[in-house]
């Protein structure tokens, strides 16, 4: 049992999941806060050239 014990303390394949995970949950978060401060911005873009298209 005692080995099994050291055989799970010196695995580390949980924690690169674990790593990749953090990872992907702050490129989504940097995601959704460039489409909220960014959004509009556009939108407004697109609006602007809507209304001055002839």
């Amino acid at each position: 049992m005692l080995r099994n014990l050291k055989k799970l303390l010196k695995d580390e394949q949980g924690a690169t999941a674990v790593e990749y995970g953090l990872i992907v949950a702050a490129i989504a978060g940097l995601i959704i806060v460039v489409v909220f401060v960014l959004g509009n911005k556009v939108k407004n873009s697109f609006n602007n050239v809507q209304a001055n298209m002839p």
